[in-house]
């Protein structure tokens, strides 16, 4: 099982989370209330929703993390997943997420773009030079 499969289990029991298609279109998601906290992307990237006051808060234990990845002006962390520690960490992010969206449901709908895109959509990736 992988450390996505392992996470994905894991989460599909919590109460307050229900599966549903990824609005990026690529992979797995969980979402809470009108939110998608969890994008499973691969067996090894998930993609998870913070709000802004909770990225700002964790932002110096993140920029410590070999395991997490910020693209900058994103509402979305990625979390690599190599074992089960990763696994345990993006358990607690999400427990983070879950409290972090609780407390911000009465926000107006309207979003900007950098919360409804996951960091799947904004990462570049350049083909390689088939001369090189």
């Amino acid at each position: 099982m992988t450390p996505a499969q392992k996470a994905m289990t894991a989460l599909e029991a919590w109460p307050d989370l229900t599966p549903c298609p990824t609005s990026c279109g690529t992979g797995r998601a969980l979402r809470y209330a009108r939110d998608e906290i969890v994008h499973f992307h691969s067996d090894r990237d998930v993609d998870l929703h913070l709000t802004a006051h909770a990225i700002q808060r964790l932002h110096y234990d993140f920029a410590e993390s070999t395991a997490i990845r910020m693209v900058p002006g994103s509402r979305w962390v990625t979390v690599h997943l190599d074992c089960d520690t990763d696994v345990d960490l993006l358990l607690s992010l999400v427990s983070v997420a879950l409290k972090a969206h609780a407390a911000h449901q009465a926000r107006p709908l309207a979003q900007d773009l950098s919360t409804r895109l996951c960091n799947f959509h904004r990462v570049t990736v350049l083909p390689r030079d088939a001369d090189v």
